[in-house]
């Protein structure tokens, strides 16, 4: 019978010929360069063929290395979900369920789903991680998610969708802004303000819709700081360097040292949206997408 390898040899494998450098992969696995080199040989000579050709300055992989990566990367990824699948039976959990969120869904319309799923739902594992709107379009294409609350819209044949809420938009400014004065606040009336919005990497999809609701009414926003989470936004808005939009969503969670005035525009809203895959049918998408449609603001 032929040897077989060891994971431990076979992880060892995938780090370096993903890095291509010894001393990088070595760290990721936190392990000596003379250890890692010890795995690949035993490794080598387990499978009776090369999988790398070194020089005093490069890695690179032979032939059979570069067959051997996918192959060894398909096991690994096999033997993990297998293990996981164990682990859920072992558990008890008869399912699987996952989902992800951005910050508009993490208030209301999640948590209330999830409440309620749990309660019809006690032996399915459901696994909750946060991610934006563009990440959760990656994750579901890769089938890494099951559902995603994202801003929508979203239109695609290869997925359905369902709207959960629709929100007016609210400024959001220091206690003693100018801004307060007005008699009501229309998107015109923030030309030339300070804004502090959320960075690009985090908040993409968001600042794509408040610069497409903006563009249409002749309005360029002028942005002066960003900031990556809701937290920091909310600060520098106090401290008095700018304002910021926000959707009603998160307005009851911003505390007393800022100001809310919504802004007066039939199109000034925000969507939140649940997506799946049209080719996932498993009765826990089906039964989570019907609780989701019945609980949380509209």
């Amino acid at each position: 019978m032929a040897q077989v390898p060891s994971l431990e040899n076979l992880q060892t494998f995938l780090a370096l010929a993903q890095d291509l450098n010894f001393r990088r992969a070595a760290g990721r696995l936190h392990l000596d360069q003379s250890a890692l080199s010890r795995r690949i040989q035993k490794l080598e000579q387990t499978l009776g063929f090369r999988l790398l050709d070194r020089t005093t300055r490069e890695v690179s992989l032979t032939q059979a290395g570069q067959q051997f990566y996918q192959t060894a990367a398909d096991l690994l990824r096999t033997y993990e979900e297998q293990v996981d699948t164990a682990r859920r039976v072992a558990q008890g959990k008869t399912g699987l369920l996952r989902v992800a969120y951005m910050a508009f869904a993490a208030t209301e319309l999640m948590p209330a789903a999830v409440a309620r799923f749990r309660q019809a739902h006690q032996h399915v594992d459901l696994r909750l991680s946060y991610i934006r709107t563009q990440g959760q379009k990656v994750a579901l294409a890769n089938q890494e998610i099951d559902l995603g609350y994202m801003i929508g819209p979203f239109d695609h044949p290869d997925y359905k969708s369902v709207t959960l809420s629709s929100e007016p938009l609210y400024v959001v400014t220091p206690r003693n802004h100018p801004l307060l004065l007005l008699p009501s606040i229309a998107p015109q009336d923030l030309a030339g303000h300070d804004m502090i919005l959320g960075d690009m990497r985090e908040w993409d999809e968001y600042r794509w819709r408040l610069n497409d609701l903006f563009s249409a009414e002749g309005v360029s926003l002028k942005v002066t700081l960003e900031a990556s989470n809701t937290l920091g936004l909310i600060g520098l808005v106090s401290a008095g360097l700018g304002v910021t939009i926000y959707p009603e969503s998160l307005i009851g969670f911003l505390g007393r040292t800022v100001k809310v005035r919504q802004i007066m525009h039939p199109a000034f809203r925000s969507r939140t949206i649940l997506v799946w895959r049209r080719s996932n049918q498993s009765s826990q998408v089906r039964s989570y997408v019907e609780i989701a449609k019945h609980v949380g603001p509209r």
